[in-house]
């Protein structure tokens, strides 16, 4: 059995070479990684920002490899037929894509068949792709890496749970601490004799070990995999939820609680069919549910967080230098796409210190925000003027972005909105808005009027031109303070939006011209 973090692999572990050779570099080479899973392969091709690599491309095949091993011991037959043909598609694929050679990963299926060697000796020998086969602590390691890599201040309980086996590990101060493996796969629960009631006795005595060896956990219970995300997604439907954005979903223990009793009362393809969920996911829910029902009974976490990132992304985490890793996901990934999209990059950060004045005694959570709206501002120009403003904000909420809640997501959409656009009445995302509080709602509305007005000095930097902000929150007075050399920028259109962001900040204009 191969581990990555053993001593004997090449100082580049599954890669083969180094990922992020140059410490300051801003943007990711593509690479592929084959997860070779109990239950699934998927391709990932990841590309863009370096500190949050962006899915360039991303396919799942259901296998099954894991199916049926606790009564054989051995690889699924009909799985291992479809796993082959899924690695070599993906081959195919990442040759077309003109990729680096791929990086196999392999976990529990693998390391547990009694034929898990022979496969992989013969799907090396056909493939030419060397697969690593990881234990059960290094894919607690590495979920857990790739929680940090969206959450860098990520603190509690990681659960990744696969077809075959289910991991823990618990993460704080940006570093792995305690983390175990089991057997607690719903692959594996299916195949267990004696019904729910074994099942039950098999959960609990397993949980009891998890507990014993992970200790207290009262924080954040951060899930992985795709049951969970399954389990998530049918969740979202029984409550109507209005944005369709697993990653950074949160969920209760009561919510999780009426979840669960729901799909026990289901029928379950229909459930299937609306939740948009494949057969082969759909199987394993009951099972999983039961698993994550005794989960939060054992540990009480204080609340439950959906992560889309895992192992492949924990592979990523590991080769990043310190240096990059400290970096914002969220500001590197807006960085990155105003480099490539904007009209004029660079400007995001001038028009970051242009609204500052407005926010200077906002809270860094918020201050991240605003630098990520900036340096969005312009990348949707492309659109059509009569659909930029819901352009951005659907790009702002969907979107691919690490270390962004929903109501952050919601905030950000709505900032760029209106940047483009006065009011947010009318649009297609009204049922959104109720994910963000007045107050929330309000300040993202000046967030945006105030990029809209800095638009307007957008053809120089504004500290050069002399164009500067200053508010005067007591007296509720906004003042616009304009050199000589800037007053031409400074039109009929220009005060328009002026005053608008003043009103809006139920502010007094004031412009001074010096």
């Amino acid at each position: 059995m191969n581990s990555i973090s053993d001593p004997s692999h090449p100082e580049w572990g599954p890669f083969g070479r180094p990922l992020f050779d140059d410490p300051l570099a801003r943007a990711l080479s593509r690479v592929g990684v084959i997860d070779i899973g109990s239950n699934s392969v998927r391709l990932v091709v990841f590309d863009g920002a370096a500190r949050s690599p962006a899915y360039f491309y991303n396919e799942k095949i259901m296998c099954g490899l894991g199916a049926g091993m606790s009564d054989t011991g051995r690889l699924n037959p009909e799985g291992k037929v479809r796993a082959f043909a899924a690695i070599r598609r993906f081959q195919m694929l990442a040759e077309g894509m003109n990729l680096p050679p791929l990086t196999a990963v392999a976990t529990a299926a693998m390391r547990e068949a009694e034929d898990g060697p022979a496969f992989r000796e013969e799907v090396e020998a056909a493939t030419g792709l060397r697969i690593w086969v990881i234990d059960g602590e290094e894919e607690a390691r590495l979920s857990a890496q790739g929680v940090l890599l969206g959450w860098p201040g990520a603190y509690g309980l990681i659960c990744d749970i696969g077809g075959s086996s289910m991991e823990l590990a618990e993460i704080a101060d940006g570093r792995v601490g305690r983390r175990v493996s089991s057997k607690l796969g719903p692959l594996k629960l299916r195949d267990q004799p004696g019904g729910k009631k074994q099942r039950d006795i098999v959960i609990r005595e397993a949980m009891n070990q998890l507990s014993q060896t992970m200790g207290t956990q009262r924080d954040r219970l951060f899930l992985v995999g795709g049951s969970w995300r399954a389990i998530a997604r049918i969740d979202m439907h029984r409550q109507a939820y209005p944005l369709h954005v697993l990653h950074e979903y949160r969920m209760t223990a009561k919510t999780v609680q009426a979840t669960i009793k729901y799909i026990e009362k289901a029928d379950l393809e229909t459930l299937r069919s609306e939740c948009n969920l494949s057969s082969a996911r759909m199987s394993l829910v009951p099972y999983a549910a039961e698993v994550l029902r005794r989960l939060i009974q054992v540990f009480k976490p204080k609340d439950i967080a959906i992560s889309s990132y895992g192992i492949r992304e924990g592979l990523l985490y590991e080769q990043m230098p310190q240096s990059l890793r400290d970096r914002d996901p969220l500001v590197e990934s807006c960085r990155f796409a105003e480099a490539k999209d904007a009209r004029l990059p660079g400007f995001g950060k001038t028009l970051y210190k242009f609204v500052f004045p407005i926010f200077r005694n906002a809270p860094e959570a918020k201050l991240r925000l605003v630098k990520a709206a900036c340096l969005l501002h312009d990348v949707s120009w492309r659109a059509h003027p009569d659909y930029r403003a819901e352009t951005c904000f659907d790009n702002a909420t969907r979107a691919n972005l690490g270390g962004l809640s929903h109501a952050e997501r919601v905030f950000l959409g709505l900032a760029l909105l209106h940047r483009y656009r006065n009011k947010r009445e009318g649009t297609r995302f009204e049922d959104l808005y109720v994910l963000l509080d007045e107050k929330g709602k309000q300040q993202a509305e000046i967030l945006g009027k105030a990029m809209r007005f800095g638009a307007m000095l957008w053809m120089s930097d504004t500290s050069q031109a002399g164009a500067s902000l200053e508010w005067q929150p007591k007296n509720k007075v906004l003042k616009l303070k304009l050199t000589k050399a800037a007053q031409p920028l400074f039109g009929e259109v220009a005060e328009s939006r002026f005053g608008s962001l003043a009103r809006s900040m139920g502010a007094q204009s004031q412009v001074i011209r010096v």
